[in-house]
């Protein structure tokens, strides 16, 4: 397995710094998702938790799941306790053969997991599946046409994906794909620079 997608590499890039992210929800996740009643989710690739975070102060109940221990016990040590009750951490690698349980989350959500284009449509599958009845699936991404501009990103095309590529691998008969767009917003480059990039935003609801 490429080392970039595995827990030694994760942990060693977590373990670097006090913290990678943020520490802020993703925005397209603020805007997918704040209007939608709170049920279960399961926030895939984590991190260090502050969408999970995000989500539990909406209501939700969360499963958090990612690669890294170290990202995961930082994520649990900056967990409000008045919402730890609606979180649980959980280490599991998605490459490894392990699938959450189907039909068992109103939401699912991943954001910026990136995957060889070999490997990313089983995992995203498995995601899917994982949707109950009358939920919904967000996936967020950097978009191709990231390459063309300044802004930091993996230097392989192949790990990148548009909402329209994931959308056709849904079944119109068991899903309604309601966003599926390259979206743009304000970001800066390695350099300072304000610059736009696109980020590749599917949202879909599986049928009741």
């Amino acid at each position: 397995m490429d080392e970039r997608f595995t827990a030694p590499f994760w942990d060693e890039r977590y373990s670097s710094a006090t913290r990678i992210w943020s520490g802020r929800p993703n925005p397209q996740l603020v805007a997918e998702v704040a209007g939608l009643p709170p049920g279960t989710a399961l926030d895939a690739g984590c991190g260090e938790g502050a969408d999970a975070t995000w989500l539990a102060q909406q209501g939700w109940r969360v499963t958090g799941v990612d690669v890294s221990a170290v990202a995961l016990a930082r994520a649990a040590a900056h967990t409000d306790p008045a919402i730890a009750d609606r979180i649980t951490w959980q280490q599991v690698d998605l490459l490894s053969g392990w699938a959450p349980e189907p039909l068992a989350h109103d939401l699912v959500n991943s954001q910026f997991m990136h995957f060889p284009s070999a490997v990313r449509d089983k995992v995203f599958a498995g995601l899917a599946a994982a949707v109950a009845p009358g939920g919904s699936l967000l996936v967020v991404g950097h978009h191709p046409s990231d390459l063309e501009t300044t802004a930091r990103r993996p230097p392989d095309p192949d790990l990148l994906f548009t909402a329209e590529e994931l959308a056709a691998a849904l079944d119109p008969a068991q899903w309604d794909v309601l966003v599926a767009e390259a979206r743009p917003r304000l970001a800066d480059d390695p350099d300072g620079r304000e610059i736009t990039v696109h980020d590749a935003v599917l949202r879909a609801r599986r049928h009741p």
